[in-house]
């Protein structure tokens, strides 16, 4: 409520100034005339009017106001990106905060609170080889403020690193662990202290992987990173002020008047309308009673190009891999301290037998009987620039040399039921153990590839028993029950993807030894090899060659061990009005990463 009237208050009286402004001006024209002499009667003469025309003051026409409507399916959390996941969360924090450095659709960093990015040429980086730390030196804007009038200075960023950091009350991100420490040096100077080498210190400092920043002056610090007010009221710095939120229906945005880019945002009010039901965005979508609906399906996506006001946007570089996640583990069978197998699984333990699985799926024509001109198949985690250098083979989809490497694992079917048993197999199952796996997904939103996948598997020998699974009880935690910390599932399909250029922490968390321990990673397929660990540690440098060079090696690793498969990628989809200009789908961000740069063009 006290925003709205702060508001109204500054339209008045901007109002109010240009009508001063007028009356003041049409008073000087009228009366710029020579005076009256003393003793003159102050009358004008008859058929001589002395009058001065006075300019036309007519106080112009206010601009119309402007405005769109996103559609959500649900309420954001709070406006902390880090202390949730649901992606509401930073839907509505990048309208009003911002952070040190953000990423574009290209997954190129650019900065935002900062003047410019530190390198070691500009000597924002200093590297200490001989301890392998580093300080990284940012520099702020002098020209961000809050809208309450405070300027954004490097006690903001301090205090919410701070914060961030505490035991009790603060929370993660990845990458964190390596900063020692946060010190100020100057009203528009900080330094980052790292305990190590880190290639990901501009990722950290983006929205997309890292936080935003908050206000010191205004945040409770006793109640908390994870739990301050101003997670749900806060203060901006960004391009929109909230003005309402009424919560399970909408929340309004206006746009910032002290905003630092000047002119922008263009657009004066931003709704966002709850609608938890697709096909009730879809038909708002057609009726022109919404503007913009994202992370689309892709049936959404091809049903909505015929619609002449509706345009769609994929993003230019995908992010979210859908892989088959095979567990190397007998069910439940592991270390519950190492996440180590204690006992082999039956069927997956055996590399050959994953690489016969993937002999036999043709994903290209999976990709194109389910998402023709969105999706595409993909081969290795390695598909994102800069690293999509590396020469790996596109593998040859080939159900007979499948079959036959079944048949030297030691995988036949005897009794003619087209179901493999193991006779002379080398996992531990017993003889006449039959091919069995369970395939399961979280959620139908891939069940169409589901099916497809299971036939092709079953077309060489394999008994597949298609699930749904629970999405929140697939990722819960290890003590929670979570089927996948608890190596409790054969296969299942997912994406996961990681933001910006730099994958370093993204395959430590899914492939590293020490990410199998519950709870602390998500090598979940407990797969271990010490030389794809040793080569993935060589690649926490800042040495941009060599880490190609590193990457291509641990690439040619998964494609030989094949601990998962790629499969195709999960493209970011935006539906939108065409009246708007400047919407563009992004994988590192939400949809609303440019906002300011958004216009109306009808």
């Amino acid at each position: 409520m006290f925003k709205t009237k702060r508001i109204g208050w500054i339209a008045l009286t901007a109002i109010s100034v240009l009508l001063v402004f007028s009356l003041v001006s049409c008073t000087t024209d009228a009366t710029d005339t020579p005076a009256v002499e003393p003793g003159e009667p102050d009358v004008v003469e008859p058929g001589e009017p002395d009058v001065v025309e006075p300019e036309d003051t007519a106080v112009p026409e206010p601009a119309e106001e402007t405005s769109i409507t996103i559609l959500i399916a649900e309420d954001p959390p709070s406006f902390n990106g880090v202390a949730t996941y649901t992606g509401y969360e930073r839907l509505a924090q990048e309208m009003v905060m911002l952070s040190l450095a953000d990423v574009d659709p290209y997954g190129e960093i650019y900065p935002e609170l900062a003047v410019e990015l530190p390198t070691e040429e500009n000597g924002g980086v200093v590297v200490d080889l001989d301890a392998w730390t580093m300080d990284v030196t940012w520099k702020l804007r002098d020209d961000i403020y809050w809208e309450d009038g405070e300027q954004v200075t490097a006690d903001d960023v301090v205090f919410t690193w701070n914060a961030l950091a505490d035991e009790e009350t603060g929370s993660w991100v990845a990458g964190m662990d390596y900063i020692d420490s946060v010190e100020k040096i100057d009203d528009l100077t900080l330094v980052f202290h790292y305990n190590s080498i880190h290639p990901g210190y501009l990722l950290i400092q983006s929205m997309d992987s890292g936080a935003a920043i908050f206000p010191e002056h205004y945040c409770d610090a006793e109640q908390g990173y994870l739990y301050w007010d101003c997670n749900q009221v806060p203060l901006s710095n960004g391009p929109y002020l909230l003005e309402e939120w009424d919560h399970g229906d909408h929340l309004t945005f206006v746009r910032n008047p002290t905003y630092f880019e000047e002119g922008k945002p263009y657009i004066d009010k931003v709704f966002f309308l709850i609608v938890p039901e697709a096909s009730v965005r879809m038909t708002m979508m057609e009726e022109e009673a919404g503007d913009i609906d994202f992370w689309v399906t892709m049936t959404t996506a091809e049903s909505s190009i015929p619609i002449e006001h509706i345009n769609v946007s994929s993003a230019p570089v995908n992010r979210w891999l859908n892989q088959l996640w095979m567990n190397q583990a007998a069910r439940g069978q592991i270390d519950p301290e190492t996440g180590f197998p204690t006992t082999p699984h039956p069927v997956l333990s055996d590399v050959r037998v994953r690489q016969a699985m993937r002999m036999a799926i043709d994903t290209e024509a999976i990709v194109e009987g389910v998402w023709p001109g969105f999706a595409k198949a993909l081969w290795t985690n390695f598909f994102r620039p800069p690293y999509n250098v590396c020469d790996i083979p596109k593998p040859v989809v080939d159900p007979a040399a499948a079959s036959a490497l079944l048949e030297e694992a030691g995988w036949t079917d005897t009794d003619g039921d087209g179901v493999r048993e193991c006779h002379g197999c080398t996992t531990g199952a017993p003889e006449g153990y039959e091919m069995s796996l369970e395939f399961g997904i979280p959620g139908d939103y891939d069940a169409e590839a589901q099916q497809l996948i299971s036939e092709y598997l079953e077309a060489v020998g394999f008994d597949i028993q298609i699930s749904i699974l629970d999405a929140g009880l697939l990722w819960e935690t290890f003590e929670a029950g979570g089927i996948e910390q608890n190596a409790d599932f054969d296969i299942d399909m997912w994406p996961d993807g990681y933001g910006g250029t730099d994958p370093t922490d993204y395959l430590w968390g899914f492939y590293h030894t020490d990410s199998m321990q519950p709870d602390w990673g998500w090598n979940v397929n407990r797969w271990s090899n010490a030389e794809f660990d040793a080569l993935l540690e060589e690649a926490y440098t800042i040495d941009e060659e060599y880490r190609t060079e590193i990457f291509c090696e641990l690439a040619q690793i998964l494609d030989d061990e094949l601990p998962s498969i790629p499969l195709f990628d999960g493209p970011d989809v935006v539906i939108y009005n065409n009246r708007i200009s400047g919407v563009m789908a992004t994988t590192n961000a939400l949809v609303d990463w440019n906002i300011a740069d958004w216009q109306i063009v009808d």
